[in-house]
């Protein structure tokens, strides 16, 4: 009778618990690998994340395909971020709102910084607005939609106050006074709605693409800022010729 191998018996149990065992302990480690694959945003930074993912959609899809799940497919996060960062699709639009005023509101200053002369002072915030409109059509279209919004959200208030702040105190720049946005005279109001009405007006007839016409049937080369311009400087009334 042939003496069995003791020796052997331990290499071969060893050799086969690290077959059974060894695949199993790869699979988990593979698992938590890709576990942090899956979650690439620090928690502070995903709600930023996801505002830039919507900015992103709504500049692509328009406000249609804006939905909680597009931001998350577009954010590369569970579909539950959203939710629980924003609520609903109200409370994200509210906020992606506020950043698109926060932006607007930039540019009105900077637009305004780099002006050299009073016309150019005049004339820069007007053109700065149609500017960003024209550069981001998709914000620009929902920081207006009152209906979709919800202003009680602080971001979006302070955005929007901001925004009007400048208007008015652009305006009383023009008037040479102080405008309170608190309190307005009659004058002060119907000034601040002309310039608003007059400027807003062009940009979304602009946008919408009614303005081509008017174009086309201008000098060859005229811009639709060349045509803002003249809407600007033009006086209200011509006095009539022979008088």
């Amino acid at each position: 009778m042939t003496k069995p191998d003791t020796k052997s018996e331990p290499a071969r149990g060893a050799r086969a618990s690290r077959r059974t065992t060894s695949p199993a302990g790869s699979r988990t480690a593979r698992r938590a690998g890709s576990a942090k694959t899956e979650t690439p945003y620090h928690h502070g930074a995903l709600r930023d994340a996801l505002l830039q993912a919507a900015e992103r959609v709504l500049e692509r899809d328009g406000l249609a395909g804006l939905t909680l799940r597009a931001v998350a497919r577009e954010a590369g996060v569970s579909h539950a971020a959203p939710t629980h960062h924003f609520g609903d699709l109200t409370g994200l639009l509210s906020e992606l709102a506020a950043v698109g005023f926060r932006q607007f509101n930039a540019a009105m200053a900077a637009s305004c910084d780099a002006a050299t002369t009073p016309l150019e002072a005049a004339l820069a915030r007007p053109k700065a607005y149609v500017a960003y409109a024209q550069a981001h059509p998709g914000m620009y279209s929902i920081m207006f939609r009152t209906e979709r919004l919800d202003y009680s959200r602080p971001s979006l208030h302070a955005a929007a106050e901001a925004s009007f702040a400048g208007l008015a105190n652009a305006v009383g720049m023009m008037r040479q006074e102080q405008i309170s946005g608190d309190a307005l005279t009659l004058n002060q109001g119907a000034a601040i709605a002309r310039a608003w009405s007059m400027v807003h007006g062009f940009t979304t007839l602009l946008l919408d693409g009614r303005l081509e016409d008017i174009l086309s049937r201008l000098p060859e080369g005229t811009t639709a800022e060349r045509l803002l311009e003249a809407m600007l400087t033009a006086p209200v009334a011509v006095k009539p010729s022979g008088l």
